[in-house]
Formats: C-alpha cells, structure tokens, sequence
C-alpha cells in the first residue's frame, strides 16, 4: 500500500490552520479538520482551552498530538454534537488504520449528547472499523451520564494507555474487536469503568460479536460516592434467525437475509409480533409497527469474551468488581429464548486487590463460561457468585482455580455461591493464605453441585 507523502513524511502545528485558543469553537473545528486532513503527525503546541464546535474527523495514518496544558472544551455554537473526534471510516463502515492520539484532554462542559450520527455509537472519543489504534495520555474529569467517554467497536489492534476518567458513564466501552491493552487507568466513574459488551442494548453499540484476546491491567476503581455499575463488565448475548410471528421488544436482534437486524424502541416493556421480514440493507424500516434497523453484514448469532486477563487491578470502589453478565429488563434481553447458548471462554485474574470491605461480590457469573483462573490476588468480605437467567436451559460446568490468593476476612466466608438449577461447579485452590486464625471457607452448591479440592481452612476439611 502507498501512503501519502505527509502520512509518511509530514508533521505540521494545527496553529497554522489557524487553531487557536482564542478562536471560536465553529473556527476550531474547521481548523483542526484541515490540519488532520493532510494526516502524519499533527501537533497542538501552544497551551490553552480551545473552543470546539463539533466533531473532527480522524483519517488513517495520522497522528494529533497534544502538549501539555492543552484543553478541547466542547461548546455550542450550531447545536450539540456527540463525538469530539471519529474516524472517517466509521461513517461509511470502512477501515480505517494506524491513528493516534496522544496527550488528550477533554472537557464535555456538560455537552452530553448522543445524537447517533452512527447508530449506537456514543462516545466523546468513538472509532468504529479501525486498525492499529493507540490513545495515550488522555483525561476526562467531567464525563456526562448519557455518552461513553472511549468508545471503539469493530477494532484490531487496540492500546489504551494512561488514562484518567471521572464521571457518570463508562470509561472506557468495547464493542467487538481483537487484541487489545487497557493499562494505566485511573477511573472514578458512576457506571462501568470497563465494559467489554460484546452485545448491548440497541443504542449501546453499533455491531455485536465477539471480544477476544485482551489485557486489562494497571487500574484504579477509585472510590465514588455512588454507582450503578461494576469495574468490568463483560457481557454476552445470542439472538436467533427471524420467524413469522416471534415475539420481540427493545434491543432483541434477528438474522434476515444475511443480515442482522435490531429493534429500536423505547425501553416501556412493550412486545411486539413479527409478521414481515425485515430485508432492507440499510438504515431503518418500520414493519408491524417495529423499528428494524440494519446494524451488520456479516451474521453471527452470539456474542461475548473469551481469552481476557485482568491484572494489577486496585479496588476501592465497593461495588460488584467484575460482572461476567446477561442483561434481562426493558432496555434489553441478552439471550433470545432458543438461541445457540453463548460460551465465554477463559478469563483470567491476576494480582487483584480488593482495598474495602464491603460484602460485595469479587465475580458475579450469569453466564455460561467455561474456565476462571484466580491467582497472586487479596480478597476481604467478597467472593464469587453464580446467578440465572430463566430464559437460558443450560449453563454448562464451569472450572474455577485460585492459586497464591490472600484471604482478609476475618472469621468465615462463602467463598462460591451457587443459585442456578443444574450447575457443575469445580474450585481448586492452592497456596492460600488466610490472614484471620480463624478464617474458615464454605461454599453453597445451591441448587447445582461443587466438586472442591483446597488447601482453605473449613474447605480442606470438607473436602477431606
């Protein structure tokens, strides 16, 4: 592939476009349009807040670097507007790679708008089919309660490192995508600081599939005086092919004609009965009184995350810290009734330390998923729960292993509780420490069965 002389050679100040502290928000945005327009290296050198007026525009093969002391304040000066920066692939569902930002910090000003200029896309920073992404340097410490503030779906190749996000929507939200690094995150955030959601509710994200081979490490969950959300969720989903007269409500996904289709509604509970097929291959058509809007051209029918690790994760949030997740109320329900049961598959724990003691659970499991590893990690009054899901038939085993973890409660603990009919549950541990003399381990099988094998005061007696 040839890339043009200035992605390859060109670096320029956005001041010469007539970027400016001093200009107005609409004038910025034309200037720094120009400026990324030539790609390579694009710098913001001259300290200051500028003023910006709407979203610019981010080509392959360009770099914008921002010095210190540098501010984009969004502004209304034509209306709202979403995004402070989008790929110009996003628009028209073609790849986009090798884009930087580096040294960014946002001030939302309370410009918390989601004006879906790509169906499901909502981020203050969204990309949507890229490449070879890196975001560094970045700060956010006034994040609204309506957009994401780094929101990338559809993605290879993903770093984002040394961030710092406060406010009340998810730091920083996955769509479906591959290899990837979240590291040096500090977060403060009133929903998710991470969310993996490799299926969402119908606004929540612009393609649905499968999250895979990633790092999540290096992170804060600092403490927030309220929060509806978790450090990490992880969410999956399954959806089947569309048949005359089904039954859907907001968010439910079908596959017609080689396509996937999703309703748009509001979240009031109503159902609705499917009569006509949705087949349009763009954009969105009412049919029988339902909202089809065509979100992909490529079918799969389940969505979730598998070979993840999370490591070096500090806790002081006390809130449920990793959620392994189904979503099941008005806004969406994750898993169609009689759609393949989707499996997450291999999700790692390392060096995770919980830093309060609230009885909150350290992993909440509501989905299938076939191996948890736990090691090197401080647990207090938290421990790992299992949960349903009336719609899905089968869970399927699932084996956990904890090795090298600290245990900080004092007295007793149910370290796994089970409340899902049939589930086959193995915990191994090994080389547990327990703090308390008296600390003493149980478990709940609940309506399902645990096989255990440990070296845990109170388990490795019941265990024999």
């Amino acid at each position: 592939m040839s890339l043009p002389a200035a992605a390859i050679h060109g670096s320029a100040d956005a001041a010469a476009f007539g970027f400016s502290p001093t200009a107005s928000g609409l004038d910025n945005q034309r200037a720094l349009q120009r400026a990324v327009d030539q790609g390579g290296t694009i710098t913001v050198g001259r300290p200051g807040t500028y003023a910006l007026a709407g979203t610019v525009l981010l080509g392959s093969h360009t770099t914008l670097h921002f010095a210190n002391g540098v501010v984009l304040k969004k502004v209304d000066e034509a209306g709202p507007f979403s995004h402070v920066l989008l790929n110009k692939g996003a628009l028209t569902r073609t790849w986009d790679e090798g884009i930087a930002v580096i040294g960014l910090t946002i001030a939302v000003n309370g410009m918390d708008h989601c004006s879906h200029q790509v169906f499901g896309l909502r981020g203050q920073l969204a990309f949507f089919y890229v490449r070879d992404l890196r975001i560094e340097r970045f700060r956010c410490r006034d994040l609204g309660r309506m957009q994401y503030c780094i929101h990338v779906c559809t993605f290879e190749d993903l770093i984002v490192d040394d961030v710092i996000i406060v406010g009340g929507k998810d730091g920083v939200h996955l769509g479906r995508g591959r290899r990837f690094r979240i590291s040096n995150g500090v977060f403060s955030t009133l929903d998710d600081a991470v969310a993996l959601n490799a299926h969402d509710y119908d606004t929540g994200n612009p393609e649905m599939g499968w999250i895979e081979d990633g790092l999540v490490e290096k992170c804060h969950d600092l403490n927030a005086e309220r929060n509806i959300g978790f450090f990490a969720r992880i969410l999956a989903g399954a959806w089947i092919d569309w048949r005359e007269g089904m039954e859907v409500q907001k968010s439910d996904t079908v596959v017609s004609e080689g396509r996937l289709y999703r309703v748009r509604a509001d979240p009031d509970g109503t159902v609705y009965r499917s009569l006509a097929r949705p087949t349009h291959t763009s954009g969105s058509q009412v049919l029988d009184g339902i909202t089809w809007v065509m979100v992909q051209d490529d079918v799969t029918h389940t969505a979730g995350v598998r070979r993840v690790t999370f490591r070096d994760i500090w806790l002081e949030n006390s809130r449920i810290a990793f959620s392994i997740h189904f979503d099941k109320d008005w806004y969406s329900r994750s898993y169609y009734p009689g759609a393949p049961i989707p499996r997450q598959e291999q999700l790692v724990f390392d060096n995770i330390r919980t830093a309060h003691d609230q009885a909150v659970p350290f992993l909440s499991i509501a989905t299938p998923i076939d191996a948890i590893v736990i090691s090197n990690s401080t647990l207090r009054d938290s421990a790992l729960e299992f949960i349903g899901n009336q719609a899905m038939p089968e869970y399927f085993p699932t084996a956990i292993t904890m090795t090298g973890c600290t245990f900080a409660k004092a007295g007793g603990l149910v370290l796994v509780r089970n409340a899902v009919e049939g589930k086959r549950i193995s915990l191994c541990t090994s080389a547990s420490i327990a703090l308390d003399p008296a600390f003493q381990a149980r478990v709940q099988s609940g309506p399902g069965t645990i096989a255990v094998r440990s070296d845990l005061p109170g388990l490795a007696a019941s265990a024999g």
